[in-house]
């Protein structure tokens, strides 16, 4: 490079330099602004959306609330799982916005709501098949009676082994896996198979953790549990289903999406709910969270193993929010 070059460049080096420095100096507090003001709005608490409750609504309102964090991302939807019991016991202290629910309100749950001053909208979201569940290496049962199963699961004298509940079936000792007592799927069970005022064997393995019931059952030869039949299918592999005759039929049907939506898995087909406070409907977020549920519950009901109600249903139940 020649000396006029040299001299060139080092000119252009140092204006370069000077002007950046210069740029620097009067973009400084404009940069500061700007950083501020992100720093402001990230601080910014986002608006809260709070559900507990049923686990077996749990994977319908968590798939929701995935899909409505994308189309709002300044709300911020936390889902809890503290069973049917737990959601109302919040939902009726005025802790939660909306309770995930796997059966109707209770009588005494709806006094205490009402000691409280909550009203409530109830909404139904998707329909729910109850899965019998057994062990892989379980090749002797096939299918249950409603009355086979009382024998298994009711509080006096309980069938202790296998052949006291058909004597073809090997005497070996029964253990029974069940939803802990505060989950809406309990409650329906022990209504349609043992009755409305009875009670469960004392001596079952409970627990709220679907995943308990799982690793229980798949653990033991001889081991009988229930669950949602959403929750059978995401674990398959590890379980094998029991088909219930149907009462009315005397046909053994298993639970499939078509079977319960027909009805003709029974009695072991149920509704399940959503109940939002009226005084949280009041907050724009929780409208706008709602009215998406009922926008994309048939959808994402499907996706996650339920059976999504007829677009009317979902249509009614916007009316009912005011949307």
């Amino acid at each position: 490079m020649n000396d006029t070059m040299k001299t060139a460049n080092m000119n252009y080096n140092s204006a370069g330099r000077l002007a950046v420095a210069n740029f620097g100096r009067r973009a400084l507090p404009a940069i500061v602004a700007g950083l501020a003001i992100t720093g402001l709005l990230a601080c910014t608490p986002k608006n809260k959306i709070e559900v507990d409750g049923s686990s077996t609504v749990y994977p319908i309102t968590e798939a929701v609330a995935e899909e409505f964090r994308n189309v709002n991302n300044q709300v911020n939807v936390t889902v809890g799982v503290s069973g049917t019991g737990g959601g109302f016991k919040k939902f009726c202290n005025g802790e939660i916005d909306v309770a995930d629910a796997s059966r109707h309100i209770k009588s005494v749950e709806i006094e205490k709501c009402a000691e409280a001053g909550i009203e409530y909208i109830e909404l139904e979201v998707a329909y729910d098949g109850l899965a019998v569940i057994v062990n892989k290496e379980n090749s002797f049962l096939k299918q249950l009676t409603v009355e086979q199963l009382k024998t298994i699961f009711r509080v006096e004298n309980p069938a202790k082994t296998w052949n006291e509940v058909d004597p073809a079936w090997p005497a070996e000792e029964i253990k029974v896996y069940s939803p802990g007592k505060d989950s809406g799927t309990f409650d329906y069970f022990v209504e349609v198979i043992l009755g409305k005022k009875a009670q469960m064997r004392p001596d079952a393995s409970y627990s709220e953790d679907d995943n308990i019931l799982v690793t229980g059952v798949a653990g033991d030869k001889y081991a009988i549990g229930f669950f949602g039949l959403a929750y059978y299918e995401e674990n398959k592999d590890k379980l094998n289903l029991a088909a219930v005759v149907n009462p009315k039929s005397g046909q053994a049907v298993q639970p499939t999406l078509e079977t319960v939506k027909s009805g003709t898995y029974a009695p072991l087909s149920r509704p399940i709910f959503i109940y939002v406070s009226k005084a949280a409907l009041e907050k724009p977020e929780v409208q706008q969270f709602v009215g998406f549920y009922m926008d994309s519950g048939a959808e994402l009901s499907q996706a996650v193993g339920y059976i999504p109600l007829a677009d009317e249903l979902y249509a009614a139940n916007k009316k009912k929010v005011g949307l």
